[in-house]
């Protein structure tokens, strides 16, 4: 009798075969053929509480590991609650595949249940998104989804799986299964010839700088870029960050790019982020080089600068950058490099000293100074900050190449869930949140899915009863008497956290945050260090 194989049965072996065994879920109807594939099956299943988690979690996934992360949600609402996650991936530029369930083929158009146009909603923060339509090809279809989110500029790929294609079974002598050369492209590498040309331009450059893609945002893509400058003797920074040249990591970064005459743009596509390039932020004379996967980014950029783009080539960014240290012949001017160094290295001197001034709460800086040294002790240690003005302190404060943040999406709310993704990852070394009380909210519930999963990380939230990035933004633009709708209570998270099943701690003066974080570390569950601070602006719009 011939083996027959349901597609979810299909898609399984598919991923096995891609050695991706890792999956971030949550259960709904259209994908419950996939779980009772998964029950005998090589795949790990870490079973989340909201839809959007699952892709933080991939995402969490993808940048430490830069393989693909794969999350499976159901159909429908599932599939929203999902997607609006991708956009964090998507900015960052992380490998990710996202697999929805969706309604069956035949009641397209005719009211399905939970029917929905998938496709076309994950589309404009995704790669590539599409519905797989033939139960014996979707593990090819799911091969392709795996190529595209790890080639050229990494990203989120989605894929929707319909019931009638996972249900049906297939005789197995009849399913085409991908080879490894399915689930990989060939990397597209930069040309000796166009490698040359590119050191001669900056090697005749007084002032080059290179700035590197979000993709380079990991221990892999900072040593690349150390290398880089050892290579060329030319300073390199990532931008990754959505506050631009007051990026809280980066010092006095935007003097620097205001003084470069050369920008060699190295995956960086031309955007916001570089304030398109223009005047006052770059000087008008100031020319540039573009390195992209993407040819299209590379004529938005000659569009923009039109004669000041003086050369570009379509190249992935890592094979790109190691081209350019095989080909360094000569290193730039020291002094340069030396200034550049020391002005991205620069902070607030109030950064080491400022302390309190209010009873029971501490300041942002105070916090930072005391997780600092538990990084320094640890280098395998996973930082995540997420957006606000409490993170920023955090990022700008730190030092650690394993850090993650909410990224050029400029998204909020996401490190919980990444946390726990982290953990699946790095089994030993401390995973540390940094988030703001108003981001706790999104996804506090999955410090649940974190001790029902045995998945221990540090949040270590700042509780200022505000949601502090808007506040500033009010009183900036509209003045201290028009500020609305920012206010929250202070709440014990921490008691949230024992409640939950993990631990809790409150702090409320400095000299108690490390013994705090002793004590979390030591318990060997999902933790929440609630500490109350005052209402401080980031760093950035204190200098």
């Amino acid at each position: 009798m011939t083996k027959t194989l349901r597609g979810a049965d299909i898609v399984i072996k598919t991923l096995e075969r891609a050695g991706l065994t890792t999956i971030y879920t949550l259960s709904g109807n259209h994908i419950m053929s996939l779980f009772d594939a998964a029950i005998d099956s090589k795949l790990e299943l870490f079973h989340v509480r909201h839809e959007a988690a699952t892709v933080h979690m991939a995402d969490s996934f993808g940048r430490l590991t830069r393989r693909p992360g794969i999350a499976w949600v159901t159909g429908g609402p599932g599939h929203a609650n999902a997607v609006g996650a991708l956009f964090t991936a998507l900015g960052q530029e992380t490998p990710m595949v996202l697999l929805s369930g969706h309604t069956e083929t035949d009641q397209l158009g005719r009211g399905g249940f939970q029917e929905l146009q998938q496709v076309e909603m994950a589309a404009p923060v995704c790669k590539a998104s599409w519905m797989a339509t033939d139960t014996r090809t979707v593990g090819m279809e799911l091969a392709k989804a795996i190529r595209i989110a790890t080639s050229g500029r990494p990203g989120p790929v989605h894929l929707s799986l319909p019931s009638d294609i996972l249900d049906p079974s297939v005789p197995e002598d009849s399913i085409p299964w991908p080879t490894e050369a399915d689930f990989t492209a060939t990397p597209v590498g930069l040309s000796n010839a166009a490698a040359d040309t590119i050191l001669s331009l900056i090697a005749g450059a007084k002032r080059p700088l290179i700035v590197g893609a979000p993709v380079l945002a990991n221990r892999p893509g900072r040593d690349l870029l150390a290398r880089i400058e050892t290579a060329l003797g030319v300073p390199t920074v990532i931008s990754e960050g959505p506050r631009s040249f007051n990026d809280a990591t980066l010092g006095r970064y935007a003097e620097v790019a205001k003084d470069a005459d050369l920008v060699v743009l190295l995956g960086k596509a031309l955007d916001f982020t570089l304030k398109f390039g223009e005047a006052p932020f770059f000087d008008p004379a100031c020319q540039f080089i573009s390195i992209d996967p993407e040819g299209a980014l590379i004529d938005r950029a000659t569009k923009a600068k039109g004669a000041a783009l003086i050369f570009g080539c379509v190249a992935d960014t890592y094979p790109a950058g190691e081209a350019l240290i095989a080909r360094a012949k000569t290193k730039g001017d020291a002094a340069w490099l030396a200034s550049s160094r020391a002005a991205f290295a620069a902070r607030p001197d109030l950064m080491a000293t400022v302390v309190s001034k209010t009873e029971g709460k501490l300041h942002p800086a105070e916090v930072f100074r005391g997780l600092a040294p538990y990084l320094d002790r640890n280098p395998d240690a996973v930082l995540i900050c997420d957006g606000g003005e409490f993170a920023q302190w955090g990022q700008a404060m730190l030092n650690n190449d394993r850090r993650m943040i909410n990224g050029v999406a400029g998204s909020i709310g996401g490190s919980l869930p990444m946390a726990a993704g982290a953990r699946t990852v790095e089994t030993k070394a401390p995973v540390f949140a940094v988030l703001g009380d108003g981001t706790f909210g999104f996804h506090m519930a999955e410090l649940e899915t974190a001790v029902r999963l045995n998945l221990p990380f540090i949040a270590i939230v700042g509780t200022d009863a505000r949601w502090n990035a808007e506040y500033n933004l009010q009183v900036r633009d509209y003045g201290p008497n028009r500020t609305f709708g920012c206010e929250l209570n202070q709440t014990r998270y921490d008691l949230v956290a024992t409640a939950l099943g993990g631990h809790g701690e409150l702090v409320e003066k400095a000299a108690d945050l490390a013994p705090a974080i002793d004590r979390a570390l030591a318990s060997g569950k999902p933790a929440v260090i609630n500490v109350m601070i005052e209402s401080i602006p980031s760093p950035v719009m204190r200098r």
